[in-house]
């Protein structure tokens, strides 16, 4: 079984990840890990590697190649990234919401940003990937009609999120 998670920033995609990953006994990806690698190596913000990936599509490519060949070469996975369900059709796919406030206070809470800092950089690398997306797949992550599954996880514990996935996934 492969399960695809998507989200915007602060819905709680990484953390949710891991848990279902460990509750289904299956291995776990991240995109978001992957690109923060890139943009330590590249000693560059993760804000900065998204601006810098509009004009260098090697980022994306890069990414989507991880993506792809997870998929052909594995069963039994996890993955959070925002577009992994578009390059993952066959996966049990789902969407973390999350309204913007929460996602501030979370952020903030990770990171050593003010709740006003987290929100604006938040903003602007949501506009920075829906802007990718668009231009190079034609796909809008955030509409629902791409996902089995979609909760909001302003008021759920990490822990009933990744048994909520759990079990819709097992009922397939």
């Amino acid at each position: 079984m492969i399960i695809t998670i998507s989200g915007r920033p602060g819905s709680g995609k990484s953390t949710v990840s891991k848990l279902v990953a460990k509750k289904m006994n299956l291995k776990h990806y991240s995109t978001g890990d992957f690109m923060r690698l890139m943009a330590s190596n590249r000693k560059l913000s993760l804000l900065e590697l998204s601006k810098l990936a509009e004009t260098d599509s090697s980022i994306d490519e890069e990414l989507d190649e991880r993506q792809r060949s997870l998929a052909l070469n594995e069963d039994d996975f996890v993955i959070d990234a925002r577009l992994a369900f578009y390059f993952i059709p066959f996966s049990f796919k789902v969407f973390l919401q999350v309204s913007e406030e929460v996602a501030a206070n979370r952020i903030s809470g990770r990171e050593t940003l003010t709740k006003q800092e987290a929100l604006e950089k938040t903003r602007e690398r949501l506009n920075s990937e829906h802007k990718r997306y668009l231009d190079l797949y034609n796909v809008n992550y955030e509409d629902k009609k791409h996902f089995n599954l979609v909760i909001n996880t302003d008021d759920k514990l990490p822990d009933e999120i990744a048994q909520i996935i759990q079990d819709s996934a097992k009922s397939l």
